[in-house]
């Protein structure tokens, strides 16, 4: 049963108010692939007329993440104890970004991770689309959450990447 629908079927937020408060974390990650005639240097510092690319993403997907209840409609607001956001060039024409955080609170923190993850994606892609279209977005995933009910481990449910 989905937890964002009442009993008339209508779309609800969770009432959380019972559940336990438990530190909460998640991590999750998003894929930016250049195409091959994208005019960069995989490996170096990414710079553009815009400023660093991967310094600005991470600033962006922090943000984001902090904001995420003001975006996703049922998202309960929470105060994030910690958000680190990771860019790292994956091979010659992908940057791997991830995004894990932390709160203490009644409800997860998926949708914060996921939010932080593809948010510097987005900025990536924003700051270098004058160098190509042609760049995708890809493999946006949850890799982790702890706290609630159940923890989650993506390397436990299937081939890791």
């Amino acid at each position: 049963m989905l937890s964002h629908v009442d009993k008339a079927n209508r779309p609800t937020m969770v009432d959380v108010g019972d559940k336990a408060v438990t530190t909460r974390t998640a991590t999750a990650r998003a894929t930016v692939v250049f195409p091959a005639d994208a005019p960069l240097e995989a490996g170096g510092v990414l710079r553009t007329k815009k400023g660093p690319v991967f310094d600005t993403a991470i600033v962006a997907g922090v943000m984001a993440a902090k904001r995420t209840s003001e975006l996703i409609p049922f998202c309960h607001p929470i105060v994030l104890e910690d958000c680190k956001i990771s860019i790292e060039w994956g091979g010659p024409r992908e940057v791997v970004i991830e995004c894990s955080v932390r709160a203490t609170h009644k409800t997860g923190v998926e949708m914060e991770a996921l939010t932080g993850a593809t948010t510097a994606a987005l900025t990536v892609y924003d700051m270098c689309k004058a160098l190509t279209h042609g760049i995708e977005i890809r493999d946006v995933a949850l890799l982790s959450k702890t706290g609630g009910k159940r923890d989650y481990d993506k390397a436990a449910h299937g081939p890791k990447r």
